[in-house]
């Protein structure tokens, strides 16, 4: 007895000097992958969208795991990454054609101070708070060009990790599966949240840009802005920023076209902007998720604030999914552990009521086992 004791203890340290290895060489690895963490998030929100192409290929249609993972890779390839690529292109070059002249935007600045000055009767800015406001946009280039280089690097990680994670989907979700640590029920639960906010998200985003972009394209066009369909993809891209969103974009076109005297456009510009296209912007970014998965707007909000300094541009996806885990791991704890307690174990999926499939548990042949336990039982 007490050599099985020595031999569990044993056992015991053993499996927590083999936790602690796996911890070292995980944030060993993780501090020198962290450049590429961005390809391998959207490895993994690409797999969850087009994981179902890979079992309908393999299941259905018998093709080889390694042919049915590589067209789905150029799929995603051809229609996802290379026309982001793209857009990211055509936003350096035309960037790169912009000529700023500070002194010519301080003086328009200037002017348009002195106007509103003159007519409230008392000083708003000064000179120097002013001079900074030209400077803003000097290093654009450097900083898009930065931006596009990594972007490409990562799109290069995407391939190959999102093919690799097809050919192996059953090993590489079983694997997930057994190291999560819950029973059964909460397993599956966890599963489906992730996946239907990964959906949420990924497609969500990319329509609600596509609203956006057009809207906002209509209105450049209407109040007589340059480069509108540059400015539209802008608009577009800005829907994932939080709080501000693209108001940072249609703001200081509107004040440019002040600053230039075209008061009609101007004016127009920004009530168009806070009503149509501030109005699409908080309608269809709640409808959309709603649709997809009942994510609440303050889990979407704090979520993309948390997630775009920690994962770069998937932060939209995974901060969201991240808060959601964190309270859904609360609410599980709740419910499990907290005699009363009227937490239930689900967070944002609009599924709440629907029971979770257990494999190899079947609740009529549960029922109908234990009434034969109770009858025999009676008749004893």
């Amino acid at each position: 007895m007490i050599l099985q004791t020595d031999k569990e203890k044993k056992g015991i340290h053993h499996k927590y000097i083999l936790i602690g290895l796996l911890i070292i060489l995980g944030l060993i690895i993780f501090k020198y992958t962290r450049p590429y963490m961005s390809g391998f998030l959207g490895a993994a929100t690409l797999y969850v969208i087009v994981n179902g192409q890979q079992k309908f290929l393999t299941q259905k249609l018998r093709l080889k795991k390694s042919l049915g993972a590589l067209l789905i890779v150029l799929e995603v390839l051809f229609f996802i990454l290379i026309p982001l690529t793209g857009i990211a292109f055509l936003i350096i070059d035309t960037f790169s054609g912009i000529t700023i002249d500070p002194e010519a935007i301080l003086a328009r600045v200037n002017s348009f101070v002195d106007m509103i000055e003159e007519k409230v009767g008392f000083a708003i800015f000064t000179p120097d708070s002013l001079s900074a406001i030209p400077r803003a946009g000097s290093n654009i280039l450097q900083v898009l060009g930065s931006s596009i280089y990594t972007f490409v690097i990562n799109v290069i990680v995407i391939l190959f990790v999102l093919y690799y994670m097809l050919y192996s989907n059953s090993d590489f979700e079983k694997s997930i599966r057994e190291i999560l640590p819950f029973k059964e029920e909460n397993k599956q639960i966890v599963a489906e949240e992730t996946r239907l906010i990964i959906q949420a998200n990924a497609i969500g985003i990319p329509l609600l840009a596509i609203i956006q972009g057009v809207f906002a394209y209509l209105g450049y066009l209407l109040f007589g802005v340059e480069s509108a369909i540059l400015y539209a993809i802008l608009t577009a891209f800005s829907t994932i920023l939080p709080i501000v969103g693209t108001t940072i974009i249609w703001g200081p076109i509107a004040i440019g076209l002040l600053l230039n005297a075209d008061y009609v456009n101007g004016i127009g510009l920004l009530v168009y902007g806070f009503f149509i296209i501030g109005g699409v912007d908080n309608i269809a970014r709640f409808l959309l998720q709603k649709k997809l998965a009942d994510i609440h707007p303050l889990i979407t909000v704090f979520g993309v604030l948390i997630g775009l300094p920690m994962f770069g541009f998937w932060g939209v996806i995974f901060g969201p999914l991240l808060l959601s885990l964190f309270i859904l791991f609360f609410n599980m704890y709740r419910h499990e552990y907290v005699p009363g307690s009227k937490a239930e174990p689900r967070v944002t999926t609009r599924v709440k009521t629907r029971k979770v499939k257990i494999p190899g548990y079947e609740p009529s042949k549960l029922k109908k086992n234990t009434k034969k336990v109770s009858n025999a039982s009676t008749k004893n």
